[in-house]
């Protein structure tokens, strides 16, 4: 488990961060109680906080646990989490909700509150995840449809089409074909960051990138090989006014629709990344822990690099542990700039 530093403690404490539950505890001593980093309750001042790396550490030194947060409890939610995910991972059929909740002894409002705290999805969306991924090796390996639904734990059709395109961006037809069919409109305009391209399909952007035009169009025609690419700048204005908003300090949620192409892990990571506060930052250590998979460094790191939607997920909020901003798909310049901007540091910076 890689350490958190005091200070990192207490940022993560400001930031109610899910993904340090189990890491350590802190206590507060105008109150005698002690808490989570996620616990809801209102943040207490520096000076009262003490930090500590267990439940039992922090009532030998006379804290109570709190009944909100329930401390004590933490380290058995991790535990079960982790035996549901290794359910689900090897499950020949989904199983409900009450029978993963009976299996580790919780009721399934409190499983699937904890589970989504520290995956980021619901059990019933990890599920459907893996079906997905193994949907994919099949209809890449030459399956018929039919085939590859069974073979991904589907139990008829109707379930497959209904959650095929949330999943695969596309029909599973249309994914064997390498999207032939599938239609992709995107459009490059000037930013405060230079060049930039939006593409989106009909559910969600699948792309968001800064370059040079000619070549970022290139690169989505190689990322889509059999899609219809073709140029909609009109159809994708409120995506690029969303966007540019943002980058003016308009708007700093960002809360737009996605339909980017990934991994069942990197999605994870994208999920995890868009719960990061506007104006804070983590580092890989942090954002693995927050997915639940403390020893992933690399692969988390492997994942915010491969994020193909800029600023709407933003992994320009990933830094290294020693506070240096690390590297930027798109740039450090880029990335230094986002955080002046997020920061508050620097306001005129990207409006110049």
């Amino acid at each position: 488990m890689t350490e958190f530093s005091i200070d990192e403690r207490w940022q993560a404490v400001l930031a109610h961060d899910a993904g340090a539950d189990g890491r350590f505890w802190y206590g507060v001593k105008t109150t005698g109680v002690y808490c989570r980093p996620a616990c809801p309750s209102r943040r207490p001042r520096r000076e009262n906080v003490t930090f500590h790396d267990s439940p039992q550490q922090a009532e030998a030194a006379g804290y109570q646990a709190c009944k909100r947060c329930q401390p004590e409890k933490v380290g058995a939610a991790a535990r079960a989490v982790a035996h549901v995910q290794h359910l689900l991972d090897t499950a020949e059929t989904e199983p409900t909700l009450g029978e993963l909740a009976r299996a580790v002894n919780l009721s399934p409002f409190h499983l699937q509150r904890v589970f989504k705290a520290r995956v980021g999805v619901s059990p019933k969306q990890y599920a459907l995840r893996i079906r997905s991924e193994k949907l994919k090796v099949a209809l890449k390996n030459g399956h018929s449809v039919t085939a590859a639904l069974y073979a991904a734990g589907h139990d008829s059709p109707a379930t497959l089409y209904a959650k095929s395109t949330d999943q695969l961006g596309m029909t599973p037809r249309t994914y064997a074909r390498g999207g032939q069919g599938e239609m992709i409109q995107y459009t490059v305009t000037e930013s405060p960051l230079g060049e930039m391209l939006v593409a989106a399909t009909a559910r969600g952007l699948c792309a968001v990138r800064f370059g040079h035009m000619q070549e970022m169009v290139a690169e989505l025609h190689t990322e889509y090989p059999n899609a219809d690419i073709r140029e909609g700048a009109a159809a994708l204005q409120p995506y690029v006014d969303g966007i540019l908003d943002y980058l003016k300090g308009v708007n700093p949620a960002l809360n737009l629709n996605t339909d980017a192409k990934g991994t069942h892990f990197q999605k994870r990571v994208w999920d995890a990344l868009r719960r990061i506060p506007y104006g804070e930052t983590r580092s890989y250590a942090q954002l693995a822990e927050m997915i639940g998979e403390p020893t992933a460094v690399r692969a988390v790191a492997s994942a915010c690099a491969r994020n193909p939607v800029a600023l709407v997920v933003p992994c320009h909020r990933i830094v290294r542990t020693g506070g240096e901003l690390g590297g930027y798909r798109w740039g450090a310049e880029r990335k230094k700039k986002l955080l002046q901007r997020e920061a508050g540091a620097g306001r005129l910076l990207l409006s110049d």
